[in-house]
C-alpha cells in the first residue's frame, strides 16, 4: 500500500508513541491529522513540544475517543488510521477498571464503527505485549494463548477480538500491531526506564522500584514507530495480528544496575512495596518473536539497546524535559 496521497489519522497523537509517529510521518511526507484528548487547557501533550515546522503541518482534532460521535467526525475523508489511543498503566487498571473499559474496548469499537461507515481503507489498531501474559513459551509469536492478568491487559484483549470480529464480520482491513515493551523520549514515568532515570538525573542515591526478577522485551521507540509504518505500508498485514519485538530479553534488576553504572554507579536499588504488582498479576517474562514481521515486511531494527539507552539518558538530561516528571512521588 502506498501512503503518498492518503490522508492519515493518528489518534492517541499526543502520546508517547504516538507524537514520535506523528513527527516521523511528517518528516516523511504524509499527511497528518492527530486526534488528541480534549481538555480546557488547550494542551497537545508531547505535540506541544515538536518543531514549529512539524507541528505546522499537522491538522489537530480535539476529542475524546469514547464519544462515537466525535470519533466519526474525526475519521471524516480519511483513508488510513492508526489507533493508539488507550489508557496504558497498569497499576491505574487496578482500581479504575471501568475507565479501561469505556477508552480502550469501547474507544476501539467507535474507531472500527467510523472506519466501517466511512470506507477507511486500513486500521492498525495497536495492541501491547501484556496481552500475553507471563509467556508459556519463548519467544512469544503471535499464536501464544491471551492472558489478562491485569484489567489493563484484559481490556487490551478485548479491543484485539473486537478488531478481528470486524475483520472477519465485515471485511474491514484492520491489523493488530503489537509492541513489546517501547522506551524512549518522552514516555511516561509510569514506566521502568524513565523512572530509574529521572530518580537518577534528580540526585537519588536510593532507586525505588518494583520487582526486580521479571524480564522484558525492550524496544526503541523509533524502532517501534518504523514498524507501524512498515506494516501500514505492506499488502500482507491485513487481518493479521504482528509482534514488533527485538526477540531479546532482560531483567528491571540487570536493566536497572545498567542505567545506574550510566549515570550514578554509587546509587543502588531498594524495593518499594506499593509498586509491587499482585503476584498473580506480575508478568514474569516477555521475549517477544519477530519473525512474522519480517516476513511480512521490510522492517528492521534500527537501535542498538546500547546506543537508544544513550539517546533516551540525554533526552532526559535536558532541564527542560526532566523538569515535566515528578520524580519524589510513584506516578501510578
Amino acid at each position: 500500500m502506498h501512503l503518498e496521497n492518503k490522508k492519515i489519522l493518528v489518534t492517541g497523537a499526543d502520546g508517547f508513541i504516538g507524537s514520535h509517529l506523528v513527527e516521523t510521518l511528517v518528516l516523511q511526507g504524509y499527511s497528518v491529522k492527530a486526534f488528541v484528548y480534549y481538555n480546557s487547557f488547550n494542551s497537545w501533550g508531547w505535540l506541544d513540544t515538536l518543531p514549529k515546522e512539524i507541528l505546522s503541518k499537522v491538522e489537530i482534532f480535539s476529542g475524546n475517543i469514547t464519544d462515537p460521535n466525535g470519533v466519526r467526525t474525526a475519521v471524516k475523508g480519511v483513508d488510513i488510521i492508526f489507533h493508539l489511543a488507550a489508557l496504558i498503566a497498569i497499576p491505574y487498571s487496578y482500581h479504575s477498571p471501568d475507565s479501561y473499559v469505556d477508552t480502550n474496548i469501547k474507544g476501539t469499537l467507535n474507531v472500527l464503527q467510523a472506519a466501517k461507515e466511512l470506507g477507511v481503507e486500513k486500521v492498525l489498531v495497536t495492541s501491547t505485549s501484556e496481552v500475553y501474559g507471563t509467556a508459556l513459551y519463548v519467544p512469544i509469536d503471535e499464536k501464544h494463548p491471551k492472558q489478562g492478568q491485569s484489567p489493563y491487559s484484559a481490556t487490551k484483549i478485548g479491543a484485539d477480538f473486537l478488531s478481528d470480529s470486524f475483520f472477519r464480520s465485515f471485511n474491514l482491513p484492520v491489523t493488530i500491531v503489537r509492541p513489546f515493551n517501547t522506551f524512549g523520549p518522552r514516555q511516561s514515568a509510569r514506566a521502568v526506564i524513565p523512572t530509574i532515570i529521572t530518580q537518577l538525573l534528580a540526585g537519588k542515591e536510593e532507586i525505588k522500584l518494583g520487582a526486580l526478577h521479571p524480564t522484558r522485551d525492550l524496544l526503541y521507540v523509533k524502532d517501534t514507530v518504523n514498524g507501524f509504518i512498515q506494516i501500514a505500508l505492506s499488502d500482507k498485514t491485513i487481518g493479521e495480528e504482528i509482534n514488533i519485538a527485538t526477540q531479546s530479553e532482560i531483567s528491571i534488576g540487570e536493566l536497572a544496575n545498567l542505567i545506574i553504572q550510566k549515570i550514578n554507579p554509587k546509587a543502588r536499588v531498594i524495593t518499594d512495596d506499593i509498586r509491587l504488582r499482585p503476584a498473580k498479576s506480575e508478568v514474569e517474562r516477555l521475549y517477544g518473536s519477530n519473525e512474522k514481521i519480517h516476513t511480512l515486511t521490510n522492517w528492521k531494527q534500527q537501535y542498538s539497546f546500547t546506543d537508544a539507552i544513550s539517546e533516551t539518558i540525554e533526552w532526559f538530561k535536558l532541564s527542560s524535559n526532566l523538569s515535566q516528571y515528578k520524580t519524589d512521588i510513584y506516578n501510578v
